[in-house]
């Protein structure tokens, strides 16, 4: 189903309530530039985007991933689910808003609203279990394979025999599709988990990415969700 019939289909659907009561958009710890992932009330991810230019109840969204098709002129105005990710608190942000299609792979947002603020992941978070393997540096450097557990636009899990501890740094190489380009990111370490039998995981973010980065690694996720939604991997 194509996105635009989701956008038709869910259009009349009137939203579920928040679960907190909306704070006056002076409070709304949003800025420009923020990381958002945009979903629908029931949950089917459509973009990935940057929100820009918030002002009162409003703002827009460069969209980042290839997921959704180009805005149509005649797509109807939805009410949507937005999450981001607050880069200097380390919070995520739930907000809720009505998007309409802009030029250039861009949304209007309208009565928009914060309604709620958490310390959970702020980002869509694809399970994968695939090939990778890590570059460490200084005198015990060189390149170890791993597992890649998960991976989101901010960070993944591995999996290793290798022991790291927290604040630890590494290039993580790996290709999330055959036919993409090798992605190479920069990580620390900002979990540790012992599974008591040789081997170890790691929950670590991502360090260094320019917004060409990001898109990249957004639109490699997107890709690898449909594969593995269409069970072609």
């Amino acid at each position: 189903m194509g996105l635009f019939d989701l956008f038709h289909r869910l259009a009349q659907a009137e939203p579920s309530q928040p679960e907190e009561t909306p704070q006056d958009n002076n409070e709304m710890e949003i800025y420009s530039g923020m990381r958002v992932e945009v979903t629908t009330f029931t949950g089917e991810m459509l973009f990935v985007a940057k929100l820009m230019s918030p002002w009162g109840n409003t703002a827009q969204l460069h969209q980042y991933s290839e997921s959704a098709v180009p805005p149509s002129e005649d797509a109807e105005p939805i009410r949507v689910r937005i999450r981001g990710y607050h880069d200097h608190d380390r919070k995520a942000v739930y907000m809720e808003g009505t998007i309409s299609p802009l030029p250039q792979h861009r949304w209007q947002v309208d009565e928009l609203t914060v309604t709620r603020i958490g310390n959970d992941r702020a980002f869509f978070r694809l399970d994968t279990n695939i090939d990778a393997s890590i570059s460490t540096f200084g005198f015990s450097g060189g390149e170890r394979s791993c597992k890649l557990l998960n991976i989101s636009v901010g960070g993944a899990g591995i999996a290793t025999e290798d022991l790291f501890g927290e604040g630890d740094k590494f290039l993580l190489k790996v290709r999330l599709l055959e036919d993409r380009d090798l992605s190479v990111m920069y990580c620390q370490v900002l979990r540790v988990i012992d599974k008591k039998d040789g081997k170890y995981e790691y929950g670590c973010r991502f360090l260094e990415l320019n917004e060409a980065d990001e898109a990249k690694i957004t639109q490699n996720i997107f890709a690898a969700q449909r594969q593995k939604r269409n069970g072609s991997r």
